[in-house]
């Protein structure tokens, strides 16, 4: 092999590891690859669906477009978890002030389509706040929506002979808050302080 031949090799063999280097290690490896955990969950949580509110009125997510949502996922036969996720949100909303509040729309969605029809959600849910707006559907509707929010809900085994409507429900308790356009902002947990939750929601909402 020629001098000038051997050459040309070994720069054909450097250009294809500096590209290989490049590849594993460049600048732009970052960027594609590595997400917050926020961004993680924004592109988790949330997205499209179809319901039913308490009033009989088909609703979608475009309808809350302009305001945040804070969701809870429950169901009206819960005897004691949904009530008390419920009256602290709504306790927290008693607590902002009220330019804040008109831009936050606390909805409850039903996990347990089967019973929370929209006569039994336009009786339960303005005992807890005037601006609560209750969601419910079909089965296959409130299955999408479950999805959507990564939200675990499944009838627990009655015992045998009991009333098979009088099954309870295991589902995940947290309220979630969606900013403006229906993106994934922060959730709080079950019993979280009504206080501290303010506090939050004011931060978020009012900047």
């Amino acid at each position: 092999m020629s001098k000038y031949k051997f050459i040309l090799v070994l720069l054909v063999i450097l250009a294809g590891l500096c590209a290989v280097f490049l590849m594993f290690y460049g600048p732009d490896r970052n960027k594609t690859t590595t997400r917050t955990a926020e961004q993680n969950t924004k592109a988790l949580i949330g997205g499209p669906f179809s319901l039913v509110d308490h009033h009989g009125k088909n609703v979608t997510e475009k309808d809350f477009r302009g305001k945040y949502m804070l969701i809870y996922f429950g169901y009206t036969y819960c005897p004691d978890i949904c009530p008390m996720e419920l009256q602290i949100m709504s306790d927290a909303l008693d607590r902002v002030p009220g330019h804040v509040l008109k831009d936050i729309v606390p909805v409850f969605i039903s996990v347990d389509p089967d019973r929370d029809t929209v006569e039994v959600l336009s009786q339960y849910v303005p005992a807890f706040h005037e601006k609560m707006v209750g969601l419910t559907g079909t089965t296959d509707q409130i299955k999408a929506v479950k999805k959507t929010w990564r939200v675990y809900a499944a009838k627990e085994k009655t015992e045998e002979g009991a009333d098979p409507d009088s099954y309870l429900v295991s589902h995940t308790s947290y309220i979630y808050l969606m900013d403006r356009t229906g993106e994934y902002v922060t959730h709080f947990k079950s019993q979280t302080d009504p206080e501290m939750m303010a506090r939050r929601l004011e931060e978020i909402v009012a900047k």
